[in-house]
């Protein structure tokens, strides 16, 4: 018996429902066993669960009220729908490119013929007497790509359903005015300027006091590894 080997688009989803599972999973354990603004040490004072909640942005950040909540949820409902058909067209490209494999497939049925050729070349039909051609470029698509949009798509995910379900679950809002559980937080630097230093001088300084969670860091560590290893990619260079 063959090995059976899962299409692009089925682990795509495997990967993106398994990161908001456990997106979800994190979230609901927090809310469920801790106060908001309680803390519990995990590796001395620098990496913290702090439970807050905020109005929707990432990393804690707050926007325009309700009428800006309600806008957030849109837009973010909005991106997400966008880089979902986005990536289905990706994952199309790339069959086509794979099944192309640099040379030609043909299929017939009925009575009509088609070719195919892809990397530049051209697709041509024949059926009930007629003929149809013209030119497809399709290219393969990394699998880090994949992977990297996979993470961005999750994580938006992940805060859109606390934005839409979390406020009607726990009767906290109406729907779509939920927010959003954060609690990693790590303030790695908590210390004081020296008193000569002129202007801050005697001032606390706390490197890093943002508090998010793990949607939050799909999306930042997705967007950062597209930009970093995969921008040739998204310039046309392979």
């Amino acid at each position: 018996m063959g090995t059976v080997r899962m299409s692009r688009g089925t682990w795509m989803a495997v990967l993106v429902s398994a990161l908001v599972i456990i997106d979800q999973i994190i979230k609901v354990v927090v809310k469920t066993n801790m106060s908001i603004g309680e803390s519990v040490n995990v590796f001395g004072d620098w990496f913290q669960i702090c439970y807050v909640e905020n109005e929707g942005m990432a990393f804690g950040m707050k926007f325009g009220g309700v009428a800006g909540k309600y806008f957030l949820t849109v837009f973010r409902l909005v991106i997400a729908g966008a880089l979902i058909w986005w990536m289905s067209r990706l994952v199309k490209e790339d069959r086509t490119a794979r099944l192309a494999g640099g040379g030609a497939v043909s299929h017939s049925a009925g009575d009509g013929t088609m070719s195919h050729s892809a990397e530049g070349g051209t697709v041509s039909g024949l059926a009930g007497g007629g003929a149809v051609s013209h030119s497809v470029k399709s290219r393969r698509v990394p699998a880090g790509v994949m992977v990297g949009l996979s993470m961005v798509l999750a994580g938006a995910i992940g805060n859109i359903i606390d934005c839409l379900f979390y406020g009607p679950i726990w009767n906290e809002a109406p729907f779509m005015l939920g927010k959003v559980v954060d609690m990693f937080y790590f303030p790695i630097i908590d210390t004081t300027f020296p008193e000569w230093l002129p202007v801050i001088g005697g001032h606390p300084f706390k490197f890093f006091t943002a508090i998010f969670n793990f949607a939050d860091s799909c999306v930042t560590c997705g967007a950062l590894y597209l930009i970093f290893f995969q921008y040739s990619f998204f310039a046309g260079k392979k």
